[in-house]
């Protein structure tokens, strides 16, 4: 992608994300905060920013900046995967996504695959899809122990994992993985959680999921990596780490800050929840450095194709 192209499919991100007309202040406030955290000479994300919210640009025009098929292709699946990213897609939502199908003159059969695949991880539900030993050893069995811990950490380095694959649907893939963490460690601590909990849990520390995913691909279009190959994993991991670090740290941070705050029976107030998921988050940015071998390898053997289906149980 060229330069016009990158920040055309970043203002479609942002036109996505305000698509359903409802979102909260937690939300605005990450959205701005992306956007104006990610400004560089030839990518200006706060200037899209503005556009969005003050100029509200036709999807028309927007869209006629995207010369390939490849990258209408992409940037539809990307506005897809930030409708779905917190929770299935309503009404508004759905007609943005035909209105934009139809300005990037895209067939139908070409996306609805993907938008099948989005609606089943937007749809997972917390409980149940527990993933297989070989992608997530370290099975909790004793609450508070030693082995809560290695879930925590195993979900943060697939999470962190996923954002060095190409696949738009990966960056998606990381919010359910959240959600059944979170809802495990609750249930070890006597807390049957659904997941409209747990989005309000992820909203109190400071959370939010569909600036998550909006940040996950403006890092990665930034660093122009959308489109490599997983096969340039550990040649290009350098430009990923940024959102790749990113998903591993607040992964990490959502996980501890949820042990502490059902260990404690919920009394946390919200701001000492944000503040230990500030400084939890710290300490996990500062630990990635460690585990970034495990992250590139466990990249090579993700298949985010073969997650939906256990994520959706």
């Amino acid at each position: 992608m060229n330069d016009r192209e990158r920040e055309a499919v970043f203002t479609l991100c942002l036109m996505a994300a305000f698509a359903d007309g409802a979102k909260d202040e937690l939300e605005r406030a990450e959205l701005r905060r992306i956007a104006e955290g990610l400004n560089a000479p030839d990518f200006n994300a706060a200037a899209a920013y503005h556009k969005v919210l003050v100029q509200r640009p036709a999807l028309a025009d927007v869209a006629a900046a995207l010369e390939s098929p490849e990258v209408r292709q992409l940037a539809y699946e990307m506005a897809v995967c930030v409708c779905n990213a917190d929770g299935l897609q309503n009404a508004a939502e759905q007609q943005f996504l035909a209105n934009l199908r139809a300005a990037l003159r895209l067939d139908p059969a070409a996306t609805d695959p993907l938008t099948r695949e989005a609606d089943a991880l937007a749809a997972a539900p917390a409980a149940g899809g527990e993933l297989p030993l070989a992608l997530m050893p370290g099975q909790p069995s004793v609450a508070g122990g030693a082995d809560t811990d290695q879930m925590i950490l195993n979900y943060a380095i697939l999470n962190g994992a996923l954002e060095l694959l190409p696949d738009s649907l990966a960056t998606l893939a990381i919010i359910p993985l959240q959600v059944k963490m979170v809802y495990r460690i609750g249930r070890q601590h006597g807390f049957e959680l659904d997941r409209g909990h747990i989005k309000e849990f992820a909203a109190t520390v400071g959370l939010g999921l569909t600036s998550q995913v909006v940040e996950g691909y403006a890092r990665k279009l930034l660093g122009g990596l959308l489109g490599t190959v997983l096969g340039g994993v550990g040649r290009s991991v350098g430009k990923h780490t940024a959102s790749s670090l990113m998903s591993f740290a607040t992964t990490y941070a959502l996980g501890h800050a949820a042990r502490q705050y059902y260990a404690g029976g919920r009394r946390l107030s919200a701001v000492e929840l944000r503040q230990l998921f500030g400084s939890l988050n710290a300490q996990a940015q500062t630990l990635y450095a460690r585990y970034v071998p495990e992250i590139q390898r466990r990249a090579g053997e993700v298949n985010v194709r073969n997650l939906v289906p256990l994520l959706r149980q």
